[in-house]
């Protein structure tokens, strides 16, 4: 039925308002003309966006659809430059589903304004102003760039109908409520904006990215699609009309450059030392490690020669304690290796008919032998078929599931054993090695992901306050949530790097200095470091995916950590660095003189040699473990 003039009111037009598309430049263009309008259809107010050509029509009630005159088909297909079935989670399921075409070739979106939840603008400093809005169904809109203005008078005509309240946390972002003082109660109470609990988490609404540009990531698509919300904080919200709220001269008044960064100093110029090469000075007569804290510090400035690096290796990871005598790591390596075996023994044990009644066994070993076939094959340990490494790194893998058959195998594990494997030639000390590498990082295969979600939002709070001009740019190609990092972060840039330099990437973090979270540090060196050729080129978010994958194997390692610490020191210097930055990096954290104290480092030997308090040897003193987190500087 047609729509009749009384049926319809124009409220508000804006025409300059261009949306930047994630199209293939080869099919159609990347930036469309259109005009931005606030209309009643039937008494129901949407926001509209439509292109100059289809000026006219009536926009079709959905989101967001894109249209392509060749099949209607959108683009999922991208190439992310890596191996295209390689999944995080293996159980991660694809549910999206098909947006409706329009036969007019274009881009068009009408969204009823009770179903807009929030609007996230910012001016990009080389003057691309852009707002992007976000439905309360978590499904973001394109950026919409306004090239001659107007956001002033959108956002006034948008409070005829509903409530802009600003975020204290992130001055870009409004939510939007309906002036219904009880279902504002209910979105305020459903988004958790107050917390009785006290929490004080940082509360950050990241919008997620054109979900349908992920066919390449495999799996991972419905980590992107979700929204990245963690819990919220107290906060009191102010409305967009607050007339307290700071205004900045600017060439269109309402479009405020608001800088969510921190007055930093100069970045200070950081010096890298050799590896470790003594280790015997550091022993007592029996054997003891006299000075833990002096080695990691060695560890973090350069690394580890390759002749103590199995040795060091098994104290970083847990497998024998700092404080442990010569004689308890005998005692300690015996009981270890028993109990590997009788791991071992469990999946060794079944039979073909016995695992075809365990789905869980059955599609681990599938997963194993599947990845094992394919991990570091260009490494002499793991090259040719029939190779004794693949069938440690097989093996051991497969006890882990027994260890820890809740979490089982997931893919991307083969890649943190490899160098373990590698390291260590022997099967038992990898694997003792490996779950103490899981210990730090096996929440980042957890089906839910709320790790990676988390350490993503981490790292935009980093980068926010170290780059804001580049988090802006970021935001306006759709990066915003630097879904990018993904890999890097899940396996520790173990496909970033040489096969070397992630020997000495891992031990230089396993050291645990200068603070928490030191590998989203690496992460902003990376991002900080190609910051000229991102904002300098007409990147959209297909090239900067693509770019910051076709960095892998071409970054140098110690300018990479450099880059780190000289951030982490910039930071630190900092005198009012924000909460939220010292959260991630752990420097506002509860002292506890318990922690990694002597007794607890000699309760910990006597654990794993099974030994009464009464039984054990007497162990030295180290260091607390705040001064053990500050490595000194020259």
């Amino acid at each position: 039925m047609e729509q009749t003039v009384e049926d319809y009111k124009l409220i508000f037009e804006k025409e300059g308002v261009y949306l930047h598309t994630n199209a293939k430049r080869s099919n159609q263009d990347t930036t469309i003309p259109g005009f931005i309008r606030i209309v009643e259809r039937a008494g129901v107010p949407a926001l509209e966006w439509s292109p100059l050509e289809d000026e006219g029509r009536s926009a079709p009630a959905v989101l967001y659809t894109k249209k392509d005159g060749e099949g209607g088909e959108e683009d999922t297909n991208f190439d992310p430059g890596y191996e295209p079935d390689w999944a995080v989670i293996s159980t991660v399921k694809r549910d999206r589903e098909q947006v409706p075409v329009k036969d007019s070739g274009l881009w068009s979106f009408s969204l009823p304004l009770s179903e807009l939840y929030s609007l996230r603008r910012a001016r990009f400093s080389l003057g691309r102003n852009f707002l992007v809005l976000t439905s309360r169904g978590g499904h973001p809109l394109p950026p919409l760039h306004f090239h001659r203005g107007g956001t002033r008078e959108l956002f006034r005509a948008l409070q005829r109908y509903i409530m802009l309240d600003q975020s204290p946390v992130d001055g870009r972002l409004f939510l939007a409520y309906p002036h219904d003082s009880g279902a504002l109660s209910q979105s305020f109470e459903k988004l958790q904006l107050f917390d009785d609990g006290g929490s004080d988490l940082v509360s950050r609404f990241i919008q997620d990215p054109y979900a349908t540009t992920f066919g390449g990531f495999s799996k991972v698509t419905n980590f992107f699609k979700a929204a990245l919300k963690p819990p919220g904080s107290p906060a009191h919200f102010r409305t967009a009309q607050d007339p307290s709220l700071p205004h900045q001269s600017d060439e269109e008044p309402g479009f405020e450059l608001i800088n969510c960064g921190v007055e930093l100093g100069p970045r200070p110029d950081v010096t890298r030392g050799q590896p470790l090469n003594k280790w015997d000075e550091f022993l007592d007569p029996e054997g003891r490690v006299k000075y833990p804290e002096k080695i990691k510090e060695l560890v973090f400035r350069g690394g580890v020669t390759p002749f103590l690096r199995k040795e060091v290796w098994k104290f970083l990871l847990g497998f024998y304690p700092w404080n442990s005598t010569a004689k308890e790591r005998e005692d300690i390596l015996r009981l270890k290796t028993d109990e590997y075996f009788r791991m071992k023994v469990q999946w060794k044990s079944v039979g073909e008919e016995q695992e075809m009644r365990n789905s869980l066994l059955r599609g681990y070993r599938s997963l194993i032998e599947r990845d094992v076939s394919r991990t570091d094959r260009h490494n002499t340990f793991f090259s040719g078929n029939d190779n004794p490494g693949l069938t440690l790194l097989h093996d051991v893998l497969m006890t882990y599931c027994m260890y820890n058959f809740d979490l089982g195998y997931v893919q991307g594990m083969s890649d943190l054993l490899s160098p373990l494997l590698f390291v260590t030639q022997n099967e038992v000390e990898s694997f003792w090695c490996l779950t103490g590498f899981m210990e730090l990082v096996h929440q980042n295969f957890e089906e839910s992901q709320e790790a990676m979600k988390k350490q993503l939002l981490q790292l935009s709070i980093l980068l926010k306050a170290l780059d804001p001009e580049l988090c802006d740019f970021l935001d306006s190609q759709d990066s915003g949530s630097l879904c990018f990092c993904f890999r890097w972060l899940l396996i520790w840039f173990k496909r970033e790097f040489s096969f070397e330099d992630i020997l000495t990437m891992w031990e230089v973090i396993w050291s645990g200095l200068p603070c928490d979270n030191f590998h989203l540090l690496i992460a902003c060196s990376i991002l900080v470091s190609q910051r000229g050729e991102l904002i300098g080129s007409d990147h959209d978010f297909n090239t900067i995916l693509k770019h910051i994958n076709e960095l892998t194997m071409k970054l140098d390692l110690q300018t990479v950590l450099r880059g780190a610490e000289a951030i982490f020191l910039q930071l630190t210097q900092c005198k009012e660095l924000p909460l939220k930055v010292q959260q991630v990096l752990g420097l506002y954290v509860p002292s506890s003189s318990e922690e990694d104290s002597p007794d607890s480092q000699a309760s910990e030997t006597r654990r794993l040699l099974g030994e009464s308090p009464a039984g054990a040897s007497s162990s030295s003193s180290s260091s607390s473990p705040h001064a053990a987190r500050v490595p000194t500087y020259p």
